[in-house]
């Protein structure tokens, strides 16, 4: 395990520790934390085979760059598991479910998205390489372990990949607030991919030409948008429950 990168937070390490506990070297926690949380995460470690060291509050910040690490971070291998579009179409016993991020750079965004797509049985999320954050530390914390149960995909072109994904029979929606048609007025009960943008800038114009359709989210209020993480549970949970 030669290149490693840091994690923080309980929920991204407990995540790591039940999904890829191998790609651990080692986890720090804070010296003479003994509360519940802590003595659930070393006994996790324990049974996984991951060495736990007590470590002063001065290095866990050094550690996370002053992040909020919550009393823990874990060393762990750098490089994420490649998993193709098709690894994971090529697997699925269920219509698609996938989320399409254009132009969301913000890692807490990216978090957060990752988090939805998880709750709502997402498949996968996907990126474009040129306009995205990566799985950086905070993605992952703010992921509360997502990050290890959804597949993240970066792309070289999104709207090549878009074409891709309308090739094997999967309908690809795009939200926009300025569409005609609304979210409850399509049929989500097949394979979907729901595109959305940056919230403010939307989607790029070669994105939004690419998608099959364009949808709005109904605003009732005096707001003009969503955050994109809301926004893509919205249209998530929508296509799950028409699926129900």
């Amino acid at each position: 395990m030669s290149e490693l990168r840091l994690i923080h937070g309980f929920h991204a390490i407990t995540a790591k520790l039940r999904h890829a506990a191998e790609d651990i070297k080692e986890i720090y926690v804070a010296a003479g934390r003994q509360d519940s949380r802590a003595r659930d995460l070393v006994k996790l470690a324990e049974s996984r085979g991951v060495r736990v060291l007590p470590t002063d509050a001065l290095r866990l910040d050094g550690l996370s760059g002053g992040a909020r690490h919550q009393g823990v971070v874990a060393r762990v291998a750098a490089t994420q598991r490649h998993v193709t579009l098709d690894d994971v179409l090529d697997e699925l016993s269920e219509p698609a479910l996938l989320l399409v991020l254009d132009g969301v750079t913000d890692p807490h965004n990216l978090g957060a998205c990752l988090r939805v797509a998880d709750a709502a049985g997402c498949h996968a999320v996907v990126a474009p390489k040129d306009r995205a954050c990566g799985l950086n530390a905070t993605a992952i914390k703010v992921a509360s372990g997502a990050a290890d149960t959804v597949p993240y995909i970066m792309v070289t072109n999104l709207a090549r990949s878009l074409r891709e994904i309308k090739e094997r029979n999967v309908w690809v929606i795009g939200a926009a607030g300025e569409a005609q048609k609304d979210l409850y007025a399509i049929e989500q009960k097949g394979a979907v991919a729901w595109v959305l943008g940056a919230e403010g800038e939307g989607l790029r114009r070669l994105t939004r030409e690419t998608c099959d359709e364009i949808a709005k989210i109904p605003m009732h209020g005096s707001v003009e948008s969503l955050n994109v993480s809301v926004a893509s549970g919205i249209c998530l949970f929508e296509a799950r429950r028409q699926r129900a």
